[in-house]
């Protein structure tokens, strides 16, 4: 591949918790794009060391415990020293040309920051999964054209400039990350903030970039097929007590001295959402919520206030309210 001729670019890394049926799957098709021309990372969390055949991986890291998603892509990261960095879920397999295009378009915008393909579901392949990050009209973050038929987004550029990029399968450029890593934690320069552990990692660091000055891009003809977190899944309450939290400190330390204006809209938002729950009597997802409310506001005690939000409102210009829609 001429994207990939100059070896060791690009590096990928794949956090596991070994429970992942597409685990090889996976990494047999980044093997397949990247086959010479990169360094093939896994971090391993699971309770137990997973076997993997040698000629799948170039390294497997083992801390021994689960770090979050967050945790285990800054030590994924941190070990990889090449100029590209590209964020890999275990469930999810890219199709032949998604690095070359990725990079391609990488190496033709050096104002770009970060880049994805369109994802489409393993379960229904007509219906894309995600195409870049957004915000719905309740401030709530959505993947792009979720659940909408993929014939539809195939039309129209090649490369569109979109909000940001989704960690589910992406390209980084190291220069941008570093520039805007927050101070260094146990695992390495801290391009994802650990205090999130998973959920919301992605859409605060798209909200960094974007601060910073750096664009984000889609390339129509890079695909993969994610079929979705088992891991996430299996959280039960904890997980929605992440997104419910996590979505705070995030347009937080987006929109700074800003954030006060949206704030009662998110707390109708999540009061919505809690009663709908309680009405339908999914006491798990109540409590899941409540919990996320509570979570959020402890963490606006460190968050707000962090940025003027000057170049969040510009950025919302260029990238008004998708629709509102539930979250994926």
């Amino acid at each position: 591949m001429a994207a990939l001729k100059s070896a060791l670019r690009l590096s990928v890394v794949v956090p596991t918790l070994g429970a992942s049926p597409l685990l090889v799957p996976c990494l047999k098709a980044l093997r397949r794009e990247t086959r010479g021309g990169a360094h093939l990372l896994v971090v391993d969390q699971g309770p137990s060391a997973i076997r993997l055949p040698s000629d799948l991986v170039d390294q497997i890291l083992q801390p021994g415990r689960n770090l979050g998603f967050t945790g285990g892509m800054n030590l994924g990261f941190d070990a990889c020293p090449t100029e590209y960095l590209a964020a890999v879920n275990d469930d999810l397999v890219v199709e032949p040309g998604w690095a070359e295009a990725l990079l391609e378009a990488l190496d033709s915008r050096p104002e770009a920051a970060a880049v994805q393909g369109i994802n489409f579901r393993r379960s229904a392949p007509d219906e894309v999964d995600g195409a870049g990050l957004a915000f719905n009209t309740s401030w709530q973050a959505v993947q792009r054209g979720h659940g909408e038929p993929l014939s539809e987004w195939m039309e129209g550029r090649e490369i569109q400039e979109i909000f940001g990029v989704s960690a589910t399968a992406a390209i980084y450029r190291r220069s941008a990350l570093e520039a805007v890593a927050l101070a260094d934690g146990p695992n390495g320069k801290q391009i994802f903030d650990e205090v999130f552990e998973s959920y919301y990692e992605d859409v605060d660091l798209a909200c960094r970039l974007r601060n910073a000055g750096f664009s984000s891009l889609l390339v129509r003809r890079a695909r993969a097929g994610h079929a979705g977190s088992a891991t996430g899944q299996g959280l039960g309450r904890r997980r929605l007590a992440l997104i419910y939290g996590n979505r705070y400190a995030a347009l937080a330390r987006f929109l700074g001295s800003h954030f006060s204006s949206i704030h009662g809209r998110i707390l109708r938002r999540d009061l919505r959402d809690l009663m709908g729950s309680l009405v339908r009597f999914r006491i798990d997802s109540a409590v899941g919520i409540l919990q996320g409310m509570s979570r959020g506001r402890r963490l606006l005690k460190e968050y707000r206030h962090r940025a003027d939000g000057t170049e969040a409102a510009r950025t919302l210009e260029r990238f008004p309210h998708e629709e509102s829609r539930e979250m994926p």
